[in-house]
């Protein structure tokens, strides 16, 4: 079969339940990321079945509705959210009610280039201001620092690809995980630099990433609790939420990852300030 570097794949020892992109093949061994899911995985040669065209437009047609239909979810809660601020602000600003909005600004670190192009795009759609970096997981520690010197975001996203891989040890052993201690150790030494949750919300993690070493290491919100595989664009949603969450306003952990596309057996965290902050007078001129 005829293998390439970006095909899409998926696992015939799986049923083909995911689809897969190809990053690398060597000694009979294909790396693979997932297409839709923050997952890695490898397999051998003969695991894999090749998505062929007519397939792979059929694939691409779904996975196009699914972010559409994600997309329509992520603009229904912010305009939920901007309509009740407008409401708010009538009350705080009875006087002048022209208020400016100040949003939340996101660092968003991704080992997935492609994964970083679709999520940035979701942040211009819903007007959250974003700086995106693709890094691979393992220049992630060393570069974060001078990233948050340089952006002085208010949310960090780390994310990437991981997996827990079973037989290398159990659920609470860091050595069992492509890259959770990665994703820790960059989450630590953000908190070097922005220590209190409060000042830099922080959600780290990947597909089965070990949720409570990265809550340990200082996020706020991490996955995953059940080790189970999150979509690309959750890690957005939870970002978007709280940059339009008044600095006033605490983000219930419930609430967030109930309306998030993967819920509460992949993503999880910690209670935490909102960052959207109002101010007066607006001008037009200088909007």
């Amino acid at each position: 079969m005829n293998i390439k570097i970006g095909d899409l794949v998926a696992r015939y020892s799986y049923d083909c339940d995911i689809i897969f992109r190809v990053v690398a093949i060597h000694d009979g061994m294909v790396e693979l990321i997932g297409e839709e899911l923050r997952l890695a995985a490898d397999a051998p040669l003969p695991d894999l079945k090749k998505i062929e065209k007519v397939d792979r437009k059929e694939y691409e047609k779904t996975a196009r509705e699914n972010e559409e239909h994600y997309y329509r979810l992520f603009r229904k809660e912010a305009r939920i959210m901007k309509e009740r601020n407008d409401h708010e602000a009538s009350g705080d600003y009875k006087e002048n009610t022209s208020y400016f909005e100040m949003r939340g600004r996101v660092l968003h670190i991704d080992g997935d280039p492609n994964y970083l192009a679709k999520c940035t795009a979701l942040y211009e759609r819903l007007g959250i201001p974003v700086y995106g970096v693709h890094l691979s997981e393992r220049e992630m520690p060393a570069q974060v620092r001078s990233l948050l010197e340089m952006v002085r975001p208010d949310i960090l996203v780390v994310t990437g690809h991981d997996a827990y891989l079973s037989a290398s040890g159990e659920t609470n052993d860091i050595k069992a995980y492509r890259n959770s201690k990665l994703f820790g150790e960059t989450v630590r030494e953000a908190r070097k630099v922005v220590p209190q949750l409060d000042q830099l919300i922080i959600f780290a993690g990947a597909c089965q990433s070990n949720f409570e070493w990265l809550l340990k290491a200082g996020a706020n919100f991490a996955s995953s609790p059940e080790r189970v595989n999150i979509h690309a664009l959750d890690p957005v949603y939870i970002a978007a939420k709280i940059s339009l969450t008044p600095f006033m306003e605490r983000v219930g952990v419930l609430e967030l990852i109930r309306h998030t596309l993967t819920g509460r057996e992949g993503l999880g965290g910690v209670e935490t300030k909102g960052v959207l902050r109002k101010g007066l007078p607006w001008r037009k001129e200088h909007s």
